[in-house]
């Protein structure tokens, strides 16, 4: 009976167990589901001559229109007419256009003349402007490869070549250079990303649905970062003849948002790109976190009033499915950045839909505040979505929003006393607050009928600042060319003039870490802004100066590794580098562990040990010091190379030795660990008493002098012509220190419990 009650509480403990385990794995799942991702960089072109987020701030704060004519790639006067009947005709002339579309530096991305010729402009701005959001990320766009980063990119389509159809043009290039597809995977192509590429199509909802897609990926684990653009150029004027006919283009080619003169929508073109990372990876990998998105939702309008007609109950769903999975209500939002074409029929609608979420707010005197980013730079279409995004994201940097052009006079059409809606018309405080976080939606609707709200909160508040001075550490910039690397110095130049506030330190760290380095390369000596300011002028004008050291790559003169010995350690050694420097701390967590399986006493808590402990006392026996400098050696090595020092020779001193086996490959680590360990402890049990001093002598000099001393004291390293090291008796090396001393030479007794290489080490 016994033993039939004893295996009934087995089963009912294991099935107690297994329940428990299951309610874990749930409740990780959902976490899973609902974990915030983090947006680390951007890189845009947008109208206005807006080619970084910091020149698109400045267009929006100063309240700036970027619409103008269409540019010289097309025959305005051949393609105007404000008829809106006028066959093959654009009612416009304007519209918010990039500049340039027809320069790229192929050779940057290794992409041969010909081929160049044939790609969509669109093709080569997702190029750009996803290397510089990686860039802005601190991430080298060059070290992922081979990692599963995705790449999700909205378009909506492409009509590059389309105006010149002769068959005889064809080739292999075009069959690339003008489909959508390969917007993402010419990107995954080039860094040799394994993640999802995909590029889609939702009209005007593309970019924000891209990013809806991408965030789920990221939660699903399918990628371990994202890289999200939205891409619009228009090669040719077709979207303003279509629209002209549709009569649902503006005359004056602007987007009136929510505006009493709103009367139709002005075309744009524009590139964003976003870098995603999930929240706990961003935060753990010390990446710079611009804001955060707590939730997004797609929907479709169905069978509505028309195909392409807005549907107010759709865009309502689709915002409060936003919000629940945000785990948000409609009382935390402060800010919509809105669809808002500035069409008398769909901001009336748009405005109606929000109204309803938001409209309870009224009665409490906390109304939401409503705006567009298409009022100043045009509706850019597949693009749009993320111009939003990118809006916000600026806003909640400043502490700013914007203001909305053309709405000096609201919508009539519109009930803004029961909505819970304040249009921008004048730009607007967004303060930080202790008590909560700012949030924003942003909008986007497709003229297919597929909608997409995405949720932003800003980042959270981390403790960014630098861990310690870098003084002595160089500024430094690189390009392909000589003539690349002037420019580069110009930019540099131009931009730091306008960084009265970032920090030295960063600015430095960034320059070293977070950029691709390249063959011309240039290193500025300077303790601060201004003194690279005027190095960076003479480099950008050739000219010489004291401050720049100015090499190539493809010139190189060799390297070396030498590894130090035993007498080289510190306590806290490594302290700093292990807080600050994930890859840092990733190398020397791997070396302690292995380390650990040959020593009793962990080796981690010893390196990281404050002055004056017991642990930083072991630090001092040999049995933990030869160990503790492998490590640390090991670690550095590992930072150097990976920052890009690659040496042709290793060499080691003592345990240093050992530490270049192993960089150099000879030994595996687990072998170089075993036999590290060894050596330690066996030195560590050999008789003390014994002293080393370094001596600034030549070997002769000193020979001649030990040379009565034979058995007792012996040279135990030659670090340099005039650099002698002595180990032996500890009485007869302070003697022989104190008669070089007297003799005028430069002495100092090393750090060490042993006589190392010496005859007490037989």
């Amino acid at each position: 009976m016994s033993t039939k009650l004893e295996q009934l509480e087995n089963f009912l403990r294991r099935t107690t167990e297994d329940l428990l385990a299951a309610e874990k794995k749930l409740e990780a799942i959902k976490k899973s589901k609902s974990e915030p991702i983090a947006i680390l960089g951007v890189g845009c072109r947008l109208p206005g001559g807006s080619i970084t987020p910091e020149d698109y701030w400045k267009l929006l704060i100063e309240g700036r229109d970027a619409v103008s004519e269409f540019p010289s790639r097309w025959d305005v006067d051949a393609i105007y007419d404000p008829d809106p009947e006028a066959v093959g005709k654009s009612m416009t002339r304007e519209g918010g256009f990039l500049e340039d579309i027809d320069l790229f530096d192929a050779g940057f991305f290794g992409i041969a003349p010909k081929e160049a010729a044939s790609m969509d402009p669109q093709q080569r701005l997702v190029l750009e402007t996803a290397w510089e959001a990686l860039e802005r990320s601190g991430i080298k766009p060059d070290l992922l490869r081979g990692t599963n980063t995705g790449v999700y990119v909205g378009s909506d389509g492409a009509d590059y070549g389309q105006d010149n159809p002769s068959l005889e043009n064809l080739d292999g290039h075009r069959a690339t250079g003008g489909v959508s597809s390969v917007l993402s995977g010419r990107l995954s192509y080039l860094l040799g990303l394994h993640g999802p590429a995909i590029s889609l199509d939702t009209a005007c909802s593309s970019s924000l649905v891209a990013m809806h897609l991408a965030c789920n990926a990221l939660r699903r684990s399918e990628c371990e970062r994202a890289i999200v653009i939205g891409s619009q150029v228009m090669n040719t004027p077709s979207a303003f003849i279509t629209f002209s006919r549709l009569r649902a283009l503006a005359p004056d080619g602007r987007c009136k948002s929510f505006s009493s003169s709103a009367n139709g929508v002005g075309w744009a073109e524009g590139v964003c790109a976003l870098v995603l990372e999930p929240l706990s990876k961003a935060i753990k990998d010390g990446r710079p976190i611009l804001g955060i998105i707590r939730g997004s939702a797609v929907n479709q309008d169905g069978r509505s009033q028309g195909l392409t007609a807005p549907h107010g109950p759709s865009q309502e769903k689709v915002i409060r499915q936003a919000l629940e999975l945000s785990q948000l209500s409609p009382d935390d939002v402060d800010v919509i950045e809105a669809h808002g074409t500035g069409t008398v029929l769909g901001d009336p609608i748009e405005a109606a839909a929000l109204g309803q979420i938001f409209g309870h707010r009224k009665s409490a005197g906390k109304k939401v505040w409503l705006g567009s980013a298409k009022s100043n730079i045009g509706h850019a279409r597949a693009a749009a979505g993320v111009a939003g995004v990118l809006k916000i994201l600026l806003a909640l940097e400043h502490e700013l929003i914007p203001k909305t052009l053309h709405a000096s006079e609201p919508s009539p059409h519109i009930r803004w006393e029961a909505s819970g809606l304040q249009l921008v018309q004048d730009p607007q405080p967004w303060k930080r607050s202790d008590s909560r976080a700012r949030i924003a939606g942003v909008s986007s609707f497709g003229f297919s009928g597929t909608n997409a709200h995405v949720v932003l909160e800003e980042a959270p508040a981390l403790d960014v600042s630098p861990k310690s001075s870098v003084r002595g550490v160089p500024l430094v910039l690189s390009a392909k060319s000589p003539e690349a690397l002037s420019s580069q110095a110009e930019k540099m130049a131009a931009w730091l003039r306008e960084q009265k506030e970032t920090s030295w330190n960063d600015i430095l760290y960034s320059a070293a870490m977070g950029r691709t380095t390249y063959s011309s390369r240039a290193a500025i000596a300077a303790e601060n802004q201004e003194d690279a300011i005027r190095a960076l002028d003479a480099l950008a004008n050739g000219e010489r100066s004291a401050d720049v050291v100015v090499g190539n790559k493809d010139k190189p003169s060799k390297l070396a590794f030498l590894f130090t010995g035993q007498g080289s350690q510190l306590v806290g050694m490594c302290k700093e580098l292990y807080a600050s420097i994930p890859l840092a701390k990733q190398a020397l967590d791997t070396m302690c562990e292995v380390l650990d399986k040959h020593l009793d006493q962990s080796l981690l808590p010893i390196l990281l040990a404050e002055p004056g402990s017991a642990k930083a006392d072991l630090l001092g026996q040999t049995a933990y010091t030869q160990p503790a400098l492998f490590a640390v050696e090991a670690t550095l090595a590992t930072l150097w190379q990976y920052w890009g020092a690659k040496p042709d020779y290793f060499l080691g001193h003592s345990i240093g030795e050992l530490v270049a086996a192993y960089v150099a490959g000879v030994l595996s680590l687990s072998d170089a660990a075993k036999l590290v360990c060894a050596r330690g402890r066996l030195m560590q049990g050999c008789p003390s008493g014994g002293a080393m001093a370094s001596i600034q002598a030549t070997e002769a000099d000193v020979r001649a002098e030990i040379l009565e001393y034979a058995g007792k004291v012996d040279i135990a390293g030659l670090n340099g012509p005039t650099q002698t090291v002595i180990s032996g008796d500890d009485v007869i090396v302070d003697s022989l220190m104190q008669r070089f001393e007297q003799a005028g030479k430069r002495v100092k007794k090393l750090d060490v419990s042993h006589a190392f290489h010496s005859p007490h080490m037989e």
